[in-house]
């Protein structure tokens, strides 16, 4: 029983110490300060005698009815800006901006700060709205609007250092300073801005247009690569069109081609055909014509070579007899019988000399009549009678004086007959003739007769010949 009531008295004991301890501990959050006042405390960095306790982010034991503990926040706190001001030009202007505050951390910032606004934390923002706007009219009467427009970090930073030792001596510190606005309710912002939105509109326009002539261009070469595709593409359409037009007119000329080709070879293998006849006749024709036309030929250049020589031998013989006689003239008027003897010694050897080469030249050309009758014996035959033709054709057309129609029935063999039998009749001087003809070949009698090949022998044909008296 007793030891019951002894530990209820226990527990109880420690619930009230542990209730008394509760209400004398406190505890200060991140973002305040505890002011403890009530004794004499010593806080590090202030003097002694404060009065007061400052206790920042932990707890500690307050005696109560002895230490009053009040709360002093550190949050952030703003004040908006509104002040009117004249710039050194005169030139009334008006600032908006705002200012972002609190209590210092360090001890002495929160012991000015509770000594000024304690009770009074709603003042705070008014007071600093105060010592800026004092500070902002001084430091903006000494700047220029093109200052203040085109360096506002400077109008900020100027604000911030005139504002340092007051805002220190509050107890507060700046965390921000910021001009949002500056209200120019005379238009000199504006009209000094004029020409500058002149230029930009200007350059605006002109970026403007440079951008509509690029797409333009670009439109442009778009559409000329499009138009430019657009032709490879009817160019190489065209071109297959054409390929196959031409593989179908290839494939309808294949049959005609080739029917052409066949005739072609035809015409090549004719034509060669008709080139070896033409050799063939040819050839033909330098056997049976060119032949005997240059052994006569050969004939007549012989002959009058050797008559040629014979005369330039008689005349060299005759020159050298007039020389001589003339040499026996020159030395007859000195020793004349010496002289005539001598021209007649001299006499005889020309007639000797010349003799001999008439003789000579006489040899020379029965020697060459001999060669060629060796070589061509028509030839010759056909040469001498050639140069007794018109002799002989005028003895054998005598023996026709009379004749007024005359009727062969053998064709060109009767012919021959009659013509021999004509010069038979023509003389006795005309047998050689007629012997000469009997022996030559029927080609040569043709070509001394009427120059016409002879024909071939066949039936008997009616030749009708009409002389004319006299003829």
């Amino acid at each position: 029983m007793g030891i019951g009531i002894l530990a209820g008295a226990v527990v109880g004991a420690f619930a009230v110490l542990v209730i008394v301890f509760k209400m004398m501990w406190r505890v200060a959050e991140p973002n305040e300060a505890l002011i403890i006042s009530g004794s004499n405390h010593k806080n590090e960095g202030l003097g002694a005698g404060m009065g007061f306790r400052i206790v920042t982010g932990r707890g500690t034991l307050v005696l109560p009815g002895v230490q009053a503990v009040r709360k002093l926040s550190l949050d952030l706190n703003e004040t908006q800006l509104s002040v009117e001001c004249v710039t050194h030009q005169g030139i009334p202007l008006k600032v908006r901006g705002v200012v972002i505050f609190k209590v210092g951390d360090d001890f002495v910032s929160i012991a000015n700060a509770a000594r000024r606004f304690l009770d009074q934390q709603k003042l705070m923002s008014e007071r600093v709205h105060i010592v800026f706007a004092g500070h902002l009219r001084a430091i903006v009467g000494g700047l220029t609007v093109e200052d203040m427009i085109r360096d506002r970090e400077k109008l900020t930073g100027q604000a911030r250092s005139a504002c340092g030792t007051e805002m220190e001596k509050l107890g507060l510190i700046v965390d921000s300073l910021q001009i949002h606005e500056i209200e120019d309710p005379t238009g000199y912002i504006k009209n000094l801005a004029a020409p500058h939105a002149a230029a930009v509109q200007r350059d605006a326009r002109i970026a403007q247009a440079e951008a509509n002539r690029r797409a333009t261009e670009a439109e442009q070469q778009a559409a000329a690569r499009m138009s430019e595709a657009t032709r490879d593409s009817e160019i190489l359409q065209a071109g297959y069109q054409a390929e196959r037009d031409q593989a179908s007119a290839r494939a309808r000329q294949a049959g005609p081609l080739a029917e052409a080709a066949s005739r072609q070879e035809v015409v090549v293998q004719e034509t060669r055909v008709a080139e070896l006849e033409g050799h063939r006749k040819e050839q033909q024709l330098q056997a049976e014509v060119r032949k005997p036309a240059d052994a006569a030929a050969y004939e007549t250049r012989t002959l009058a070579a050797a008559e040629r020589d014979a005369r330039i031998s008689a005349a060299e013989a005759e020159a050298k007899e007039t020389e001589l006689a003339s040499a026996a003239m020159a030395t007859a008027t000195r020793l004349t019988g010496e002289a005539e003897a001598a021209a007649q010694h001299a006499k005889g050897l020309a007639v000797a000399e010349a003799t001999r080469a008439k003789g000579l030249a006489e040899a020379e050309a029965i020697k060459a009549r001999a060669a060629a009758l060796a070589e061509n014996q028509e030839a010759v035959v056909a040469q001498q009678l050639a140069e007794k033709w018109p002799e002989i054709v005028s003895a054998g057309a005598s023996a026709f004086g009379n004749v007024d129609q005359m009727v062969l029935l053998n064709g060109a063999d009767g012919m021959a007959d009659v013509f021999a039998k004509a010069l038979t009749m023509g003389g006795t001087g005309l047998g050689l003739a007629r012997q000469l003809l009997t022996t030559m070949s029927p080609a040569a009698q043709e070509r001394l007769g009427t120059g016409v090949p002879p024909a071939p022998r066949a039936q008997a044909e009616s030749i009708e010949i009409t002389v004319g008296e006299g003829e």
